[in-house]
Formats: C-alpha cells, structure tokens, sequence
C-alpha cells in the first residue's frame, strides 16, 4: 500500500541512480517513470494496491513480477495479467483500480503520480501517444481474455507459454517466476489440468521441463501449430 512509501530524499534522478537500473530515454513514458518514480520493494505476495481503491499511481517493474487478480463472488481468483521487468501497469480508465495487484516474487517497482503523468501527457505528444497505446494494450488484453475461455485446456496452456517466451524474447526456454496455480488462475483452469497438460506436451516431445519454474520449448514450431 502506498501509505508505506518511504519519503525520498535528494533530485529524483539520483533516486534513480540508487536503484541501480538503467533509465530509458528521459522522452519516452518509460524513460519519465525512470526519472520521476520512486523505488519500492515489496515482498512476495505483498499487496501493492486493493481493488477499488483510488487510481493515483502508475507502476513499472524493475524486477520480479506482479500480477494483477479479482476475488470472484465464489471465492475463486481470476488472474488479469501478468507483469514483467520493463512492463508499466496500474493506469486505469477510471478513477479506482478495477483489479487489485500483489508481488508474484519479491518485485521492485517504480511509482510514479498518475497526475503528473497526464499533465505532461497535456504537453507532449509523445507521452501522449504512449499513454494511449498503453491503454489501447490493457483494453486488448482484456478481449484477448474473452477469447481465450473458448480455446481448449491445450491451446491455453500453449498460448501462454509461447506468450512468456516472446514477452521474455526467448526462443527455446522459459523461465516462470509464477506457480502453477497462478498459471491456472490465470487461464481459467485447475491445477491439475495446467500440470496434466504440460506432462501431455512433455510426453510429446514438445517442451522439457527441467523443474517447476523451467521450461524447454524443444518444439515451438509444432507448439505453434496446436494454437493456430
């Protein structure tokens, strides 16, 4: 929550600097969180925002990830989306988050008023556009998810790991930092329908898995193939 922001001290660009990252130009949307934001860690499974509460800070990842979720009436999660270093999340259309957000793995993130944010969106094109298309994704995302309750427990569990792995701009191994009931959560699926289908693909000889959180794609072109 961001009632436990630390203050900072000094310009923001050495709060920058002390977080050890490197900044992106100062022109872009990322480069502008880059030099404005404030670092802070939060912990595995920390909330950084609840759902509903007021929308006034935009995030980016430094590293880990986060997810974005909803408690359902039932008591099931749905999992939103997933964010990776590099990826900004919270900006809502409205003025309250409609999902709430927590660390998937230990995360640092970059937060950053969402006021200023369009304020300088006002005044720059650029920023503008980027905001735009950053919203245009989220929308996008959220089709995407409609769609994806029609596919089979296959193409879901293969969508998404061709997705990790072009999001990770990897082409034959990834590397997940969530478990695998995020990963059900996530594609609207149990458990062990996500673990009976990575065997059925192992058992294919179309991924290897090493370990829990590590993933061969021996195959991704016939991966591919089963989500066409």
């Amino acid at each position: 929550m961001l009632a436990q922001t630390p203050g900072r001290s000094g310009s923001s660009r050495q709060v920058a600097g002390r977080a050890g990252r490197p900044m992106a130009p100062a022109d872009t949307l990322a480069g502008v969180i880059d030099v404005v934001g404030a670092a802070i860690t939060f912990a595995r499974n920390r909330e950084i925002y609840g759902d509903g509460e007021r929308a006034d800070y935009v995030y980016k990842v430094v590293s880990g990830a986060v997810r974005t979720y909803k408690v359902l009436a039932d008591g099931r999660r749905q999992i939103g989306a997933f964010y990776l270093t590099g990826d900004v999340f919270g900006l809502e259309v409205g003025d309250e988050h409609a999902l709430a957000a927590e660390a998937v793995t230990e995360a640092k993130v970059l937060v950053v008023k969402r006021s200023a944010l369009i304020g300088l969106a006002s005044r720059d094109s650029e920023i503008a556009r980027e905001l735009w298309a950053l919203m245009s994704r989220e929308l996008a995302r959220g089709q995407a998810r409609i769609l994806l309750l029609v596919k089979t427990a296959q193409e879901r569990v293969v969508g998404f790991l061709l997705e990790m792995a072009e999001r990770r701009q990897t082409v034959d191994a990834v590397e997940l930092p969530m478990s695998r009931q995020d990963i059900a959560d996530y594609l609207g699926l149990t458990t062990e329908t996500v673990s009976r289908t990575l065997t059925s693909l192992e058992n294919d000889a179309a991924i290897a898995l090493p370990n829990s959180r590590r993933i061969l794609l021996r195959n991704p072109s016939a991966l591919r193939r089963m989500i066409v």
